[in-house]
Order: structure tokens, then C-alpha cells, then sequence
């Protein structure tokens, strides 16, 4: 009998976010494969859950994957999770999901964390159409991205680090106006959590006199939102 792969979304902060379901499939998985086998093994401690795991990331996945895909087919079910939030939303797990099913194997997903939905909900922004841009490239193609952006009418997200989080809102200053509306979160689920919402000069300027700690997600109007909305409100007037 041919195994199973499941993925596994995992807290993306508050470890009582996770659910029956995902400690069911790492209770009784065969194997785990994980981004940091530390930061999981963290989790297992307090799930009380004595399972191994092996590291699959970015820098050995194209190493792996056939072996990976090679233990499922022999019959074993195997368990992705990332750091936090769910596999392959910018994180490894791409790749793997084409391998199993283009042999013919079975994958399934939880439905689970993931940091972009509470950010977007969160933010007040039009979230009925929005595009996830996820993180930015740091050199290479970053401009040509941010440039097919200048025109997107969808709310968009991306992610950033704390070290990066102020150039690329001076970046979007630029580039979308400091005018345009956004909403930046961090620490998401945590102690810490916190969001800012306003222009994106005005949180700019928030965050210049703030502790820039922990990972972003920036959620920001698309053209003309505004207007967009106001229109909408006077069709429902008729």
C-alpha cells in the first residue's frame, strides 16, 4: 500500500493554535521532516509527542525530495511542517507536493495557521480580492517585481524581516505613494503582537520611533481602493 504525505501547518506564534487534527498526524506519522528540527522539536516537547524528524529546507530539498517521495511510495506517511504557518506559503514544500503527485501519490493539507489571513482581516482593507506577493527578492529582480505592482487594484501582502521592514516601506513610499493606505502586523499570536495601521508615511513614522522586532506582514490597498470603495457603497444605495 502507497503512503501519504501531509502537510502540517504548526502555530505561527501561540502554540495552543494548533489543532486536534494537526497532533493527530504528527501523533501517528511515520516520519516528520521539518524546516528547523529544533524549533519543531520545541513543539513536540510541549505536545508531549517523542516522534524523530529529519531537516527539509531550502538548502538540502533537491537532495532529498526522491528520498522523501521513495519512503511514501514504500508505504510510510510522512509529516511536512515549517518553522510556523503552513508549508510551502514562503517556505520549502513546493517542490515535494509536485514530486508526490506527479508519482502518483497522495498528499493531503490541513487547513491551519498562516500569518497573511490575520494580517489582511485585521488591516480594514478590502480582503474579498487581495494578491500575496509573500517576501520580496532582496536584489536580483526586486525591482522588476515592485514595478508590475504600480498598477495592481487588489490589496496586496507581502512579508519582510526586521531588518528590511523600513527600506521597503520607503520603497512603497515611492513607489505607491505616502499617501496609500496600509497596515503593518508583527508578532502575530504573540505576547508582543501589534499592528499599525494608517498611510504608509504614517507608519513609516511609527515604526522609525518603535522597536522594530520580529517578522512583518504588510498589507497595503491596491490603486484606487478608495475610490473603488466608495463607489461600491453608492451601488448599495440603489
Amino acid at each position: 500500500m502507497k503512503g501519504k504525505l501531509i502537510l502540517v501547518p504548526t502555530p505561527i506564534g501561540n502554540l495552543g493554535d494548533i489543532t486536534l487534527r494537526a497532533i493527530d498526524c504528527l501523533r501517528n506519522a511515520d516520519y516528520i521532516y521539518a524546516e528547523d528540527t529544533r524549533k519543531t522539536g520545541i513543539l513536540l516537547k510541549h505536545l508531549l509527542l517523542d516522534k524523530r524528524s529529519s531537516s527539509y529546507h531550502n538548502f538540502n530539498e533537491h537532495q532529498i525530495v526522491q528520498h522523501i517521495v521513495k519512503q511514501i511510495s514504500d508505504g510510510l506517511t510522512i509529516v511536512l511542517v515549517s518553522d510556523a504557518g503552513t508549508p510551502a506559503i514562503s517556505d520549502p514544500g513546493f517542490l515535494l507536493v509536485r514530486e508526490c503527485l506527479a508519482a502518483n501519490l497522495n498528499v493531503e493539507c490541513l487547513p491551519g495557521a498562516t500569518a497573511f489571513v490575520p494580517a489582511l482581516v485585521k488591516s480594514g482593507l478590502p480582503s474579498d480580492r487581495f494578491a500575496f506577493e509573500g517576501f520580496l527578492p532582496v536584489k536580483k529582480g526586486r525591482h522588476t517585481r515592485l514595478q508590475n505592482l504600480i498598477y495592481e487594484s487588489r490589496t496586496m501582502i507581502f512579508y519582510e524581516s526586521p531588518h528590511r521592514i523600513l527600506k521597503t516601506l520607503q520603497e512603497f513610499k515611492t513607489l505607491f505613494g505616502a499617501e496609500r493606505l496600509c497596515s503593518v502586523s508583527r508578532e502575530l499570536t504573540k505576547i508582543y503582537e501589534q499592528t499599525v495601521n494608517g498611510t504608509l508615511d504614517e507608519v513609516y513614522n511609527a515604526l522609525q520611533v518603535g522597536v522594530v522586532k520580529g517578522e512583518f506582514v504588510l498589507v497595503v490597498a491596491g490603486l484606487n481602493a478608495s475610490k473603488n470603495k466608495v463607489e461600491d457603497d453608492d451601488e448599495s444605495l440603489l
